[in-house]
């Protein structure tokens, strides 16, 4: 089976620090190759990958503001497009734009949905939706008006998660800065109840860090370390006592979620979109619905046993696991075909 995987260029594959398409990717990438199969990875020249590296990008667009997002991203997908013949299947892991190919090629596609950014994407989904294959990242984030072929879980490779069995006095908020992650109501929670808060991510809404955020930054009970990479991000999720994942918004997935589980670190997250799929209450994390309760389980959570954390992220979100649920998509829609 010769599988080609498309992987989004805003970052490298795997990425420096923010990049959870193509983190996902990677690990996608590198899974298949452990499996012995034959894949050709579509992403930025400075990708790392032991597949076949195929690139017309060197640079990502979101690194190298020479580069032009739209003529870039035009180019990428040709790329593979006019080399669909050479495969027997195609993996799109970069949302909508690759669909309107997938009528002028004779090449399966699938498409993993990583979310929607925006109601306005729809049509595009709904007009390939017969003819190409959609597999969701959680039940949640299934539209009623597509079919999909599977839900496949993101999957990490375990092995690279630090377990920590005594864990430091510090809550950790671990994502992108932005008010739909609740990086605000993560400062509220720590502050009330009376615990460091260590804030770490990429500022993606800087009027919202300038106005909510950094007003509270004083390096001593509220910090911001930056948008860390992989070394800092492992030291951050396994050290801390918990992961505060107060979203405003039905999440997809959330893989610092699955990332600080695997640590042993459990996770007090809103009760929102995959949460109760990624989360068992009161086991790995609490669930809960404001700050109030918020507040409450952050008192609770040296209740929680931190190898039952990574049992659970081992059992259900490893890499391994994940390529077993896209080999089965991969096997279906050929013998379908």
């Amino acid at each position: 089976m010769k599988i080609a995987l498309l992987s989004s260029i805003a970052w490298r594959t795997p990425p420096r620090k923010y990049g959870p398409w193509e983190q996902v990717t990677s690990n996608i990438a590198e899974g298949l190759i452990e499996k012995g199969l034959e894949v050709t990875l579509f992403a930025t020249g400075d990708s790392l990958t032991k597949s076949e590296l195929n690139s017309v990008c060197e640079r990502p667009y979101a690194e190298d503001s020479t580069v032009d997002p739209k003529v870039a991203e035009c180019l990428h997908i040709s790329n593979l497009m006019e080399q669909a013949d050479d495969f027997d299947i195609i993996h799109n892991n970069f949302d909508f734009l690759p669909l309107t190919y997938s009528k002028l090629i004779k090449t399966p596609m699938i498409t993993t949905i990583h979310g929607f950014s925006s109601s306005k994407i729809i049509p595009v989904y709904k007009k390939y939706n017969d003819t190409t294959h959609y597999v969701s990242i959680s039940n949640s984030d299934r539209n009623p008006e597509l079919t999909y072929a599977a839900t496949v879980y993101n999957g990490i490779n375990i092995d690279e998660f630090i377990f920590c069995r005594e864990p430091e006095d510090y809550l950790l908020f671990f994502g992108r800065i932005h008010p739909e992650k609740g990086t605000y109501q993560a400062i509220e929670i720590a502050k009330k109840s009376k615990r460091k808060l260590i804030i770490s991510g990429l500022i993606q809404d800087k009027e919202y860090f300038n106005q909510k955020i950094q007003p509270y930054i004083n390096n001593d009970d509220i910090s911001y370390v930056g948008n860390s990479g992989p070394t800092e991000r492992l030291k951050l999720l396994s050290r801390a006592c918990a992961l505060l994942h107060p979203i405003r918004f039905p999440e997809p997935f959330g893989l610092s979620v699955v990332e600080a589980m695997a640590c042993g670190t459990p996770v007090v997250a809103f009760n929102l979109g995959s949460m109760p799929e990624l989360i068992i209450h009161e086991k790995t994390g609490f669930l809960v619905s404001n700050t109030e309760e918020a507040i409450e389980a952050v008192k609770n959570v040296s209740s929680i046993n931190r190898s039952k954390c990574t049992e659970w992220a081992s059992s259900m979100f490893s890499r391994q696991k994940m390529i077993e649920g896209y080999l089965k998509v991969y096997r279906k829609i050929l013998s379908d075909k």
